[in-house]
């Protein structure tokens, strides 16, 4: 009975433990997401002047729900018309030319879905991704960030939650040969392509996020079970690692699933 009684107060008191972990992580995702974000000066449009997020509501949907956003909660530094850049005009510019034309893609007015320069006066980390020598073609034009993000959505990114990188479905729209459904798994993508992939720009080819063996040995752990010999699986790897990644050097040619091959081969 003594011992069952200090077995249940030990229980009792990592579960209070745990309650309080719990609990600060939810203080800090909370004042993560709620506190404001000063940025920098938003962009100008020659001759323009600030209308506010009410008047883009008129026409733009976007607007209307904007204000419960997480851009929404972006601050802009400075005083008089700088202070009024708040809202939608933060990312596109003032919109009064733009009001006064009637509207229009394009008219008196910057689409950060054409122009990621706009995005990129916040994103300073992004924008030197992309310019990495393999990246996703955003510098070329080929793809934009809106793209991937919905800069008008509750979460910012188009996947459901707030990381891309737990929702293979959004890399799938592009890579739809790395996301289909293998007979033999890669648990890898269990975890999202982000887990191997810097989406943004890479030095590494494939923009992998790191280029060796240790890519995937994160994952499979190697077992020294006598001097100079490493196990992988219960199978001696020793010899394999020489000869380059386990993806390159002919053994597990086929890393995003297999349909004929539990060792991911082709």
């Amino acid at each position: 009975m003594v011992e069952i009684s200090s077995l249940r107060r030990r229980r009792a008191a990592v579960a209070v433990v745990i309650a309080i972990i719990c609990a600060a992580g939810a203080v800090l995702l909370i004042s993560c997401a709620t506190e404001d974000v000063v940025i920098a000066p938003p962009p100008m449009i020659a001759g323009a002047k600030f209308v506010g997020s009410e008047t883009c509501a008129a026409c733009h949907k976007e607007a209307r729900t904007f204000k419960f956003t997480l851009h929404a909660r972006v601050q802009i530094p400075g005083e008089g018309e700088r202070a009024a850049a708040q809202g939608c005009e933060a990312c596109h510019g003032p919109g009064s030319k733009h009001v006064a034309a009637g509207g229009g893609r394009g008219k008196f007015i910057i689409n950060p879905g054409k122009d990621p320069e706009a995005c990129f006066q916040c994103h300073l980390d992004k924008q030197a991704e992309i310019h990495l020598q393999y990246h996703h073609p955003i510098a070329e034009g080929r793809v934009s960030c809106v793209s991937c993000h919905n800069p008008h959505g509750e979460n910012i990114h188009k996947a459901p939650g707030m990381f891309v990188a737990r929702d293979n479905d959004l890399c799938a729209q592009c890579h739809r040969e790395q996301t289909t459904p293998h007979v033999y798994e890669h648990e890898a993508l269990r975890e999202g392509c982000t887990i191997c992939h810097n989406v943004h720009g890479s030095i590494n080819p494939k923009l992998l996020t790191e280029r060796d063996n240790n890519l995937c040995l994160k994952c499979h752990a190697q077992v020294p079970t006598a001097p100079g010999l490493i196990f992988i699986g219960e199978v001696n790897h020793t010899s394999f690692l020489q000869q380059g990644t386990c993806f390159s050097a002919g053994c597990h040619t086929a890393v995003h699933g297999s349909n004929i091959s539990p060792q991911l081969r082709y």
